[in-house]
């Protein structure tokens, strides 16, 4: 296991402790392996919370399976539904949990990693108009090994939960970013 996995797995478990996530799992009907399958790499269940009003900036989760001999890393994503796409992650930072942009997500050989509410996630900023619940958008991914993948995305259920919206800054935890989110 990765360093980066090793500490991102501690900070969900923190995360989850300190009860700062307030996100639920929310259960798919999509198939397991839904819209992508290439070099080994399976893209399971990929979905984005539906943004409220004009939200400005949208979240997509997944999970990534590497069934290769090789470690892999997912290296970037492309789409035109908003103005920038980053690799994000979560990170403690004193008592305020922050979003921090990633140069990659590493995906070892042999096992799944869960991009997940409160944990490793693909950030949508500026999007071209609101993810509506039940629509769909198409994604790419890009695995340093694998290469290019296309896969759809379904929109579910509102990005507000307990109360907390995990699309915009809050005012008791600033996300420090010059794109404001």
């Amino acid at each position: 296991m990765t360093w980066f996995t090793r500490m991102s797995t501690a900070l969900l478990l923190a995360v989850g402790m300190m009860g700062l996530s307030g996100c639920e799992t929310v259960a798919s009907t999509a198939p397991l392996a839904s819209s992508a399958d290439a070099k080994g790499i399976i893209i399971h269940r990929p979905w984005a919370r539906a943004t409220p009003g004009s939200g400005q900036n949208g979240v997509v989760f997944l999970t990534i399976t590497n069934r290769s001999d090789l470690d892999d890393r997912l290296v970037a994503a492309y789409g035109t539904m908003a103005q920038t796409i980053e690799l994000h992650t979560h990170v403690l930072d004193g008592p305020v949990m922050k979003m921090r942009a990633v140069p990659y997500i590493d995906i070892p050989k042999g096992q799944s990693v869960e991009l997940r509410p409160g944990g490793l996630h693909i950030m949508l900023i500026q999007l071209q108009s609101p993810l509506k619940e039940g629509s769909s958008f198409p994604l790419t991914l890009e695995l340093a090994h694998a290469g290019r993948m296309s896969i759809d995305v379904i929109v579910k259920g509102s990005a507000i939960t307990n109360g907390q919206d995990h699309t915009t800054p809050s005012r008791d935890a600033p996300l420090p970013h010059p794109h404001g989110h």
